[in-house]
Parts: structure tokens; sequence; C-alpha cells
């Protein structure tokens, strides 16, 4: 059984598997698959992630799919209505616009707050010294960094002031979230942990459904 994790780039495409895997499996009788699926950016992914989620769930192999999960940083579309400003009104009306749009029950859509770098505060020991004291004050609630000073731009920011490297968001995002531990995330992001709560319930109940369609052992 796998996951087909739709996403808007390569920092997602190189590390997210694995960082969801790490959380999923332990919990898990058996280890699930999470094949990512990359759009070319946040416009190709709305413009075409109906396409791509219907022509997965319509494949012959469709049966070993729990599910297609939609994710986006929710720091960079520019579709929200004028009057969705916060970030639960944004979420909350993104999340619905898109689930409508593609219409399908094995389709989940979900936004990281405000870009999947946010979690990687969680956790200021996988950055370097001078980084990780710049940051501590915002380790327990990294989702709160927000649309104004948004993850990635702050990150670019404090490596220039606190050391001689530059930030570089596709590898370096990549390598912090193979370090970054995924329990710890989960506890001080929760848009984080809605999503993979919700990976974890879908999972069990293929589980269940699974079983219940297995031929006891021994029955006529």
């Amino acid at each position: 059984m796998k996951f087909i994790l739709c996403i808007e780039g390569n920092t997602e495409d190189l590390a997210l598997p694995q960082f969801i895997k790490r959380w999923l499996d332990p919990q898990l009788r058996t280890p699930v698959g999470v094949k990512p699926h990359k759009f070319k950016g946040c416009k190709h992914f709305v413009k075409d992630i109906n396409q791509v989620v219907h022509w997965y769930l319509e494949d012959r192999r469709a049966d070993e799919i729990i599910a297609v999960m939609g994710l986006m940083d929710l720091y960079g579309p520019d579709f929200y209505p004028s009057d969705k400003r916060t970030t639960e009104e944004r979420y909350t009306w993104a999340k619905d616009y898109v689930e409508r749009k593609v219409n399908h029950s094995k389709f989940r859509m979900f936004f990281a707050v405000h870009e999947v770098e946010a979690w990687l505060f969680s956790q200021p020991n996988i950055f370097p010294p001078a980084v990780a004291r710049a940051i501590q004050s915002e380790s327990h609630h990294p989702e709160a960094i927000d649309f104004d000073r948004p993850p990635k731009a702050r990150l670019k920011r404090i490596y220039r002031e606190t050391t001689t490297e530059d930030y570089r968001p596709t590898t370096q995002s990549a390598d912090l979230l193979k370090k970054l531990r995924p329990e710890v995330a989960y506890a001080k992001c929760p848009y984080l942990k809605v999503m993979l709560d919700e990976m974890l319930r879908l999972v069990k109940d293929a589980e269940k459904r699974k079983r219940a369609e297995s031929p006891t052992p021994g029955a006529p």
C-alpha cells in the first residue's frame, strides 16, 4: 500500500517522503510507501492537480493507493480571496477550494504553514550553532513564522547575518529534513500534526478493510 504525495517543488521531492515514513512506519504493522509527484511550482499544482489525481486513482493499480495527498506551502499562492487574510482563513478556504476542484473521496489537501521550512525551526540543533541560537526563541511555535516573514526568507537572512555561507533552500532544506526528528515537528506544528494524523488514520482504515476482505484461514 502507498500514498501518492503531490508536491510543488524540489525540496519536498528530495526528502519529504522519507520524513513522513519515519513518523508513520513505527506505528504500523507493515510499512507503507510514499511516492512523490512533483509539480513545477504552485501555479502548475493548482492548474493540474485534478487531472493528476484522477489519473492515479483511475489506473488499474489504484487499489494499491491509500490516498492521494496534496501538500503546498500556504505562503506563495496568489489565489486567496482578498477577504481571507489570517492563517486559518486562508488554510480553510484553500483546502476546501482544492478538494472541491478534485472532488474525489481518496484525495486530501494540506498546506505547510507557512512553508515546509517552518518545520525545521522546531529543532534548532539541526542547524549550525549560530543559526540555532538565532532561532531558539521561535522554536516552540514554528508555524507562527508568518506571511510577513516567511520561514525560507528568514533562514536566508539569518544565515547571512550569523555564518559565512548562504542558505540554499533546495539542497539545505532537504539535508535538514533528513536530520529533523518527525516527532519533534509533530509536537510543535499543529497543522503538520493534522496531516500526519489523517495519514495514519487512512492507513489503519485501509488495513482494517484489507483484513476484512481476506478469507479466514480454514474457512470453506
